[in-house]
């Protein structure tokens, strides 16, 4: 940013109050104005409020009215409610803090992580995530331009596209499991059986291609897994509800949950011909597997949590599997 723009960053900041904390208030509003789309002072409000700044939202009208002065900052009011964003040629709110390895990271990481951060903490960083794709393709050396061709994360099954996820679903059922507030559905389940539901949600997972959420019906005590692309609607009520103590996503998470399971733990116990089984001599099932080789094969024993996830897998083995306990796992 050149003094002239700074100059004018300060001049404008200063015109209702010259303290830090409208200077500071200012550079976290130009930084939430996004490129390509419009974000409502609605959306504003809230991401201020995340980031510590109760403002209402004439306040932040005035402020973004008087930054459009001196900022290629555009008004849409073609459509309720009105939005505001970067002009097409506008050079954008620049972030110098930002050098090439933090925006490699930045960019690696908004690709893996905007399923799991809440939809409107994920709005709040299109500034962040901006100002890396600028730095990489017009100010990073030629290796940081080429790191993200050299990396990949590969599914460790066949690769699925993901399903259709209607995005005000997912914005809603984010908030909700952000701010501990009940969330009502509208559920599709995959029998094409439709249900109406207040829930409270627990967790957000990610299981492959899918999107699952972990949640607690009213009236009930059990924790249950819906995907979240059978939501046909969802409605964050704005209703707190406590959190339960004793629900831990990681321990539901290990105990199968997220596969279609109980929790019950079993003793698994089969074969598999080397070739077939050589992985799992290097990617255990469990702390306790024991592998003992014998002629052409493996024998491996594990304790581990009995689902139908962990019966898909076994199958996929086919012949090669000889399944010696629980001999009956895997009967229709």
């Amino acid at each position: 940013m050149d003094r002239r723009s700074s100059a004018l960053i300060l001049d404008v900041m200063t015109k209702r109050s010259n303290n830090l904390d409208t200077v500071q208030f200012s550079l976290h509003l130009l930084k939430r104005i996004p490129r390509g789309r419009k974000v409502t002072t609605v959306e504003l409000q809230s991401q201020l409020a995340d980031a510590g700044f109760e403002r209402d939202l004439r306040t932040i009208q005035r402020q973004l009215e008087a930054l459009s002065e001196h900022f290629d900052i555009e008004r849409d009011t073609r459509n309720k409610p009105y939005g505001y964003s970067w002009k097409s040629h506008g050079a954008g709110f620049s972030l110098p803090s930002i050098n090439e390895q933090e925006a490699v990271l930045l960019t690696l990481a908004q690709q893996h992580l905007q399923n799991l951060l809440p939809a409107h903490l994920m709005k709040s960083m299109d500034a962040f995530f901006q100002q890396a794709r600028l730095t990489l393709n017009h100010g990073a050396s030629d290796s940081a331009k080429a790191w993200q061709r050299k990396v990949r994360v590969i599914p460790t099954s066949q690769k699925l596209l993901p399903p259709k996820t209607s995005m005000e679903v997912f914005e809603a059922v984010s908030q909700a499991l952000y701010a501990d507030h009940w969330l009502e559905v509208s559920y599709v389940n995959a029998g094409g059986k439709r249900s109406d539901a207040k829930v409270m949600p627990l967790g957000l997972a990610q299981q492959g291609a899918r999107l699952l959420l972990a949640c607690r019906f009213d009236g009930h005590d059990d924790v249950r897994a819906l995907a979240v692309h059978r939501l046909q609607s969802a409605k964050d009520t704005g209703m707190p509800f406590k959190r339960p103590a004793d629900f831990d996503l990681q321990a539901y998470e290990e105990d199968g949950r997220f596969g279609f399971s109980t929790g019950k733990r079993i003793s698994l116990v089969f074969r598999l011909p080397k070739l077939a089984g050589v992985h799992l001599t290097e990617s255990p099932l469990s702390p306790d597997q024991t592998v003992r080789e014998s002629a052409g094969g493996y024998e491996f024993t594990a304790t581990v949590t009995e689902s139908e996830q962990l019966k898909w897998w076994l199958r996929g083995f086919g012949a090669d599997l000889e399944l010696i306990s629980p001999r009956g796992l895997l009967a229709p």
